[in-house]
């Protein structure tokens, strides 16, 4: 049964496929977007499936292909699927940690026709960074491997992702993303699902601190700009701060489908929190699940909305916002999210931002993401 103000006839194609490979990974971020119980989710799609997973979606018509995790790279056929991926016709894009990347897996990556590798950081720190990392090496491997895609001829993309402990160093993150001769800089604020949500306390941002980061990005801009650099700057900040949510994913299950690493299948990767039924590859068609299944159904159109949400004149703007966050910080996912300042909640958002102004867990005391973490979580 459908459970929307929209159906099938009116839905347009997924255009975004994001492909978990796995959840194994080698790194212990305690920012991860992975689902807390990650531990209890063990099956991986074969690589027959991944395929015929491509082949699916690129029928129904997505066009951009995105490998991810965990770490991509601990699955064996990964160039392989890039090269199904690219015979297909999908624009290809590659999001490792870089750990585990090697000179050799690039250029074996760019004969099987990918497109775009983005590499991540977890400051411009060696020491914050690997002690984020969960590896002593990360940080130097990282920078590496960052030279090595520049030299492979791919665009630098870099990802940095920001938070209490590392945003002040906002200057020199962007001194070492130039140093690097970067071309995008994605400096990416935690957005608080998964393990985010649970080490919030010691993630979020002060106030100050983001009108820092902003200051400083911008003054970077002009002098990018004076100087004739490319480099592009991407500031992504917390909808902590914001009086109106995003309008998240475009919208629940309009453009972009997640497949996990065993094959259930999301309107985004954070949706499995959420207490929906979420069908599996293994027992439907994409075509199936994106037209005619309940849990992309669940939230699309206006109709499941209660208010003020139903009869706000911004619902074809923002569609409510995040139907994870309103779950995550209200208990129900049909509630507006909280982060707008209409919503019966926002004062939870302005309690988050109160008690970032006090002082936080260090670094050291954060909850890191791993397995054994994530088995004690599952018991509880």
């Amino acid at each position: 049964m459908l459970n929307t103000g929209s159906t099938s006839a009116e839905q347009g194609p997924p255009l975004w496929l994001l492909a978990e490979l796995t959840y194994r990974c080698p790194l212990q971020c305690p920012y991860c977007s992975n689902p807390l119980e990650f531990a209890n989710h063990k099956g991986e799609l074969s690589t027959a499936q991944w395929i015929d997973v491509f082949t699916q979606a690129r029928a129904l018509g997505a066009a951009q292909l995105g490998f991810s995790g965990g770490e991509p790279l601990v699955r064996e056929d990964l160039a392989e699927l890039i090269g199904a991926a690219r015979e297909l016709g999908f624009y290809t894009n590659l999001i490792p940690s870089g750990m585990g990347l090697t000179e050799a897996k690039i250029e074996a990556f760019r004969e099987a026709g990918l497109d775009h590798i983005q590499i991540s950081f977890q400051a411009s720190d060696a020491e914050i960074n690997n002690m984020l990392a969960g590896s002593r090496k990360a940080f130097e491997q990282k920078l590496a491997m960052a030279r090595a895609v520049k030299a492979a001829d791919y665009p630098m993309v870099l990802n940095f992702v920001t938070h209490r402990h590392n945003i002040d160093q906002i200057d020199r993150i962007i001194e070492l993303c130039v140093a690097l001769e970067a071309d995008f800089v994605e400096l990416a604020t935690c957005q608080y699902y998964g393990w985010a949500h649970l080490n919030r306390a010691g993630l979020l941002p002060t106030k100050a601190q983001l009108d820092h980061a902003e200051q400083v990005t911008n003054q970077w801009r002009e002098k990018l700009a004076e100087q004739g650099n490319p480099c592009k700057l991407i500031l992504v900040t917390p909808d902590y701060y914001e009086e109106r949510p995003k309008g998240c994913m475009n919208g629940w299950g309009n453009i972009f489908l997640t497949i996990t690493p065993d094959g259930t299948a999301l309107p985004c990767h954070s949706a499995r929190q959420l207490p929906v039924s979420f069908p599996s590859v293994t027992e439907h068609s994409l075509s199936h699940i994106w037209y005619d299944s309940f849990g992309f159904n669940r939230f699309r159109g206006y109709d499941w909305m209660s208010e003020p949400c139903r009869s706000c004149d911004e619902k074809e703007k923002d569609f409510g916002g995040c139907r994870c966050q309103a779950y995550l910080l209200t208990g129900d996912a049909t509630q507006a999210d909280p982060v707008c300042s209409k919503s019966p909640h926002h004062h939870k958002i302005l309690q988050a931002r109160a008690e970032a102004e006090q002082p936080q867990p260090g670094i050291e005391e954060l909850t890191f993401r791993n397995e054994r973490t994530s088995r004690i979580i599952c018991k509880v």
